[in-house]
């Protein structure tokens, strides 16, 4: 994926930022097909759980995971030995952990939802969108030209590719902005000494998760009431609008 570097910035920013976008599409095409194995890991103590307790599961095991790999990075990176390269070095890989896990619980909660995620740029929208939390749902809103709530069911799953591809680029260039900018901070922060570096990089990616779950919960509304075996439907499908109770 490609943007439009916004105005003001020289070369360097725009390598930075299409490496940041780079790194969000391989991490998108790493966890695509782990998402029936995610929902299904979630599923596994509890087989007869419905869709909202499993969306429940997928959202404390993404928070843990998230702020769990900030702070070991954040410890290590100060540990005995480790120097500042190194250090730079294991923040950068654990941005694209912390980008593959966001991908992974974004795209396993609009399959329960039933949302479509066979094309890239529906997968990209619905990432980048959670990520960005309220920021994103107001772009996505914008630029689909559609109000309301629950833009996962409203706009992704049916607005055409074009469409689509308009909104990422906008979400491409508020991305970079966020993730190519504010993430610099957040690892200088982890070469911090020993003890706060952990704070800063677990608060940091704890704080995130907390946004990307907010926002899943804002850009999908209500879980179905039953998965699709139980109500005769395709994988990956979801019930007629109107079937569930939509909470604001």
């Amino acid at each position: 994926m490609t943007v439009d570097v916004p105005d003001g910035t020289g070369p360097e920013a725009a390598v930075r930022g299409q490496r940041v976008l780079d790194l969000l599409d391989k991490a998108i095409d790493v966890q695509s097909p782990l998402v029936r194995k995610n929902i299904a890991r979630a599923r596994q103590r509890k087989p007869e759980a419905s869709p909202a307790e499993v969306i429940r599961t997928l959202e404390r095991m993404y928070v843990s995971a998230l702020t769990g790999t900030g702070a070991a990075v954040g410890g290590s990176a100060a540990a005995p030995g480790v120097g500042t390269g190194v250090a730079l070095a294991l923040s950068a890989g654990e941005f694209l952990s912390s980008l593959e896990l966001s991908a992974l619980f974004a795209l396993s909660v609009a399959e329960i939802h039933g949302v479509p995620i066979d094309e890239l740029e529906r997968r990209r929208t619905i990432v980048m969108g959670i990520m960005l939390g309220g920021s994103g749902s107001a772009t996505i809103g914008k630029v689909a030209e559609r109000t309301g709530q629950h833009w996962g069911r409203q706009i992704v799953a049916k607005v055409p590719g074009e469409t689509l591809r308009q909104i990422n680029k906008v979400l491409g260039r508020h991305f970079i902005t966020k993730f190519g900018t504010k993430q610099g901070i957040i690892v200088l922060g982890r070469v911090a000494p020993f003890g706060i570096g952990a704070v800063i990089g677990g608060g940091a990616n704890a704080a995130l998760a907390a946004l990307a779950v907010r926002a899943a919960r804002h850009a999908f509304g209500a879980p179905p009431d039953s998965w699709p075996a139980e109500t005769g439907a395709s994988p990956g499908s979801r019930p007629a609008e109107g079937a569930a109770t939509e909470n604001g």
